[in-house]
């Protein structure tokens, strides 16, 4: 799995071989993926590191991220934009896959209202119906699950594995006789939204994916940034609607398997939060 000083080494070096000197590079985010900013460049570079453990060539998330973005800031939606000091990407750079994206100011400590955080999502959902590139049809949601439990073999427990395993099986062909489908988000929390001074912005589509409009409305309702079941009336549906149960029960094992898998590249640092997150889910594996 690359190492931070390989992913910032790689980034630094495609950056420069663009003509864009990078004096002071800084670690702004360090979780399932970095995010790396190439100071004094307004840019930011994006280098998977957990995810690619369920992404047998990460670089296709970043491509397919690229095309939905970019699309997105053309039709003026509200989204960080991709580097405009080079093409987004993806590169890859001694074995290191990497994205560029425009590094925007933003108050990390700003409060996102219910009401903000559903009326952007719905404007978002509008706009992505007319994306008209293809994407997998919810990729991150039945085909990367079944690698993050591969690479847990040996991690886990194995009658929690085996409980792990039967769930997935359950929901995917639950999830497989999905009907109509659009372009979504993905990863819809508020955690992907910042605040900046013109406004929100949607961050992180690296899990945009064809689905249903049910798999965002699942990710927000399940946020504990902010009361989702109120975001979901101001995004104008009933969240109580049992048609979102199934998402709502995939995306609660989703996270569970790669905060898992976090977890096991980096005990030290998430073992706590992954054991945590793993109890909730054995007690509740229907994610309500």
């Amino acid at each position: 799995m690359t190492s931070h000083q390989a992913a910032v080494s790689a980034a630094v070096a495609v950056a420069e071989s663009h003509g864009i000197p990078v004096h002071e590079p800084v670690v702004l985010h360090d979780s399932f993926n970095l995010r790396i900013h190439l100071r004094p460049a307004p840019l930011v570079a994006r280098v998977p590191t957990v995810t690619a453990l369920g992404r047998p060539s990460p670089g296709d998330a970043l491509a397919r991220e690229a095309a939905v973005v970019s699309f997105l800031h053309a039709a003026g939606a509200p989204v960080v934009p991709p580097s405009d000091l080079l093409p987004p990407g993806p590169y890859v750079q001694d074995g290191v896959a990497v994205s560029f994206w425009a590094h925007v100011e933003h108050d990390p400590d700003h409060v996102i209202t219910p009401d903000a955080a559903g009326w952007a999502l719905a404007e978002l959902h509008a706009v992505l119906r007319g994306f008209p590139g293809e994407l997998p049809r919810l990729g991150p949601v039945l085909e990367e699950p079944a690698r993050l439990l591969a690479a847990l073999a040996g991690v886990c427990e194995p009658d929690v594995l085996g409980r792990l395993r039967d769930a997935h099986a359950e929901l995917a062909a639950r999830l497989r006789e999905v009907g109509e489908v659009q372009a979504v988000h993905g990863d819809a929390h508020p955690g992907n939204l910042l605040a900046t001074p013109g406004g929100l912005l949607w961050n992180d589509f690296e899990e945009t994916t064809a689905g249903p409009v049910g798999w965002d409305l699942a990710c927000l309702r399940r946020t504990t940034r902010l009361d989702g079941h109120a975001a979901l009336r101001a995004y104008g549906v009933d969240p109580d609607d049992p048609a979102l149960r199934v998402y709502g029960a995939a995306r609660a094992l989703q996270g569970t398997l790669w905060v898992l898998a976090r977890a096991a590249r980096s005990p030290q640092r998430w073992e706590p939060s992954a054991r945590a997150a793993l109890d909730s889910w054995l007690r509740d594996p229907q994610g309500r």
